[in-house]
C-alpha cells in the first residue's frame, strides 16, 4: 500500500514539474469568475484566445470595429483585433449573470514593426513602445534620412499616431564658405572731328562737333590758319577709355541642420512710401551682396543645400524724380537652387553675365560722306561694358571649440606707449603671447570652430 501511494506521489510530482516546465502560451487568457485580473492586448490583424473556468451562455464585445470575437465552446472564445482602440468583453452565465468582463486592447503589431526596422535600419538603437493606440519611438539615430525612414515605416502601422522622441546624433552643425566675385569690364571708343570758319564781322560757325561721348581733354588735336580776313580752326579727337572693377565678399555662416542663416554685406537705401493718411513714411531697401542658406545634413557627411543669393547696387542711370524727391533704381542679380554634396566639397554659379554694347555715328548729312574729308564732319561713339558674377559655395560640418584657441585680428597688433611713438615713429607694435601667436596664422583661419 506505500509503495502504491509513493508512486501515485510520484506521478502527480512529475506532471506538476511538467506543467511548471511548460510555458503558457502568451496568445490564451484565462478567466475566473469576477473583475479580471488585466487587460487582454491583442495586436492588430492577430489573435487571443479567452478561456474561462466556467461555462458561459453568451458573450459580447462593446465595439465590434475594435475586434471580432467567435465562441469556440462554452469555455473558449476567440478574439481578433482589427483596429487600433480600447473595448470591453462581456461574458454571461445561462441565468444572465454577470461572469466576468475584460478589457480589450488592441494595439498596433510592433513585433513585426521591429523586426522590418531592424532588416531596414541595422545597427540603430530605436526603442518602440505601444501608447494608447499609437507607437512611441525614442533613441538616437545616426542622421535624419534614417530617423525620416523610421518614422515613414512606423505611420505605415500607425497613421497619424506615432510619437517621435528620436534625436539625432553626430554633428549637426554646417559652416557655409561662399565667395562671390565680380568683374566689370568697360571700353568706350570716341572719334570726331570739327571745323569752324570766322570772318570779319560775322560770327564764329561750327560746321562739326568733335568729341562724342566721350568727353575729355584728352586726345585732341587743333589746327588754326588764315587766309585773307577768313579763319579757320579744325580739331580733331580720338579718345579711348578703359577701366575695370572687381568686388569681392568671403562671408562664412553656421547654422544647425534645418536651420536658416542670412547674411548682408552693403547697406539700405531708404524709399519715400506714401499712407492712407496723407503721410509719408520711410522703408528701407537693402543692398548689396545678400546670402540665405539653409542646411540639412542627410547621412553622415551628406548635407543637402538650399540657397538664395543675390546682388545688387545703386544705379544711378535709372531715375525717378516727383517733386523734390528723387529715386534711384537698383541693379540686381539672383539666383536660388538646391544641391546635395558631401563635406567639403564645392561647387560652384557662374554665367551670371550681363554685356551691355552702345554705337553711335552722328553726321553733317551729306557732307560726312564724303571720304576722308567727311570725318571732319562726323562723330563716332562707341561704348562696352560687361559684369560677370561667380559664387562658389563649399559646406563643412563643424563643431564648437574652446574660447580659449579663439583669436581677433586686433590682437595683432598693440597701442605704441609714447617713447615708441614721438622717438621711433612707430603707430603699431607687434602682440606678444598665445594669442598673438594663433592670431599670426592668418585671417582665412576658421575661427570658432572645428571642420570634421
Amino acid at each position: 500500500m506505500n509503495m502504491k501511494r509513493i508512486l501515485i506521489a510520484g506521478f502527480v510530482g512529475a506532471c506538476l514539474a511538467t506543467t511548471a516546465m511548460t510555458p503558457i502560451s502568451a496568445e490564451v487568457l484565462r478567466v475566473m469568475q469576477g473583475p479580471a485580473a488585466g487587460a487582454l492586448n491583442v495586436p492588430m490583424n492577430r489573435a487571443v484566445v479567452v478561456e474561462s473556468d466556467v461555462p458561459f451562455a453568451e458573450v459580447s464585445i462593446a465595439n465590434p470595429a475594435i475586434a471580432d470575437i467567435s465562441a469556440l465552446s462554452d469555455r473558449s472564445i476567440y478574439v481578433l483585433g482589427k483596429l487600433p482602440g480600447r473595448t470591453t468583453l462581456t461574458l454571461l452565465s445561462a441565468e444572465g449573470q454577470l461572469i466576468s468582463h475584460v478589457d480589450v486592447h488592441v494595439t498596433p503589431d510592433i513585433a513585426e514593426f521591429k523586426e522590418r526596422l531592424q532588416q531596414i535600419l541595422p545597427g540603430e538603437p530605436i526603442e518602440v513602445r505601444t501608447a494608447n493606440d499609437g507607437i512611441v519611438l525614442s533613441g538616437q539615430v545616426s542622421s535624419t534620412a534614417k530617423l525620416d525612414r523610421a518614422l515613414d515605416l512606423a505611420n505605415r502601422y500607425a497613421p497619424d499616431r506615432v510619437s517621435n522622441l528620436m534625436v539625432v546624433g553626430g554633428t549637426q552643425q554646417v559652416m557655409l564658405k561662399v565667395r562671390f566675385a565680380e568683374m566689370q569690364r568697360s571700353v568706350g571708343k570716341a572719334l570726331g572731328g570739327s571745323l569752324s570758319l570766322t570772318g570779319i564781322g560775322t560770327d564764329a560757325t561750327v560746321i562739326g562737333d568733335a568729341g562724342g561721348g566721350v568727353a575729355a581733354e584728352f586726345g585732341r588735336v587743333g589746327v588754326s590758319f588764315g587766309v585773307g580776313d577768313f579763319s579757320f580752326d579744325v580739331m580733331l579727337e580720338a579718345l579711348e577709355t578703359k577701366g575695370m572693377v572687381r568686388t569681392l565678399a568671403e562671408p562664412n555662416l553656421t547654422a544647425l541642420s534645418g536651420q536658416e542663416a542670412r547674411f548682408l554685406a552693403g547697406g539700405e537705401y531708404p524709399l519715400p512710401v506714401a499712407q492712407d493718411d496723407d503721410t509719408i513714411t520711410v522703408e528701407y531697401k537693402p543692398f548689396g551682396v545678400e546670402l540665405a542658406f539653409t542646411p540639412t545634413v542627410v547621412d553622415g557627411d551628406i548635407i543637402n543645400l538650399t540657397m538664395n543669393a543675390a546682388v545688387s547696387s545703386i544705379d544711378p542711370n535709372l531715375t525717378f524724380t516727383n517733386g523734390d524727391i528723387t529715386l534711384f533704381g537698383f541693379k540686381r542679380r539672383e539666383t536660388s537652387t538646391t544641391v546635395e554634396m558631401r563635406d567639403g566639397q564645392s561647387f560652384a554659379i557662374a554665367g551670371l553675365l550681363q554685356d551691355d554694347f552702345r554705337n553711335l555715328n552722328s553726321q553733317v548729312p551729306w557732307i560726312g560722306d564724303v571720304p576722308v574729308l567727311g570725318a571732319l564732319f562726323r562723330s563716332a561713339d562707341y561704348a562696352r561694358a560687361q559684369t560677370e558674377l561667380v559664387i562658389i559655395v563649399t559646406p563643412h560640418l563643424v563643431t564648437p571649440v574652446s574660447g580659449e584657441a579663439l583669436a581677433l585680428p586686433t590682437d595683432r597688433v598693440r597701442i605704441p606707449t609714447e617713447r615708441e611713438l614721438f622717438l621711433f615713429g612707430d603707430v603699431a607694435s607687434s602682440a606678444s603671447g598665445a594669442a598673438a601667436e594663433v592670431a599670426r596664422q592668418g585671417f582665412r583661419t576658421s575661427y570658432g570652430y572645428v571642420m570634421e
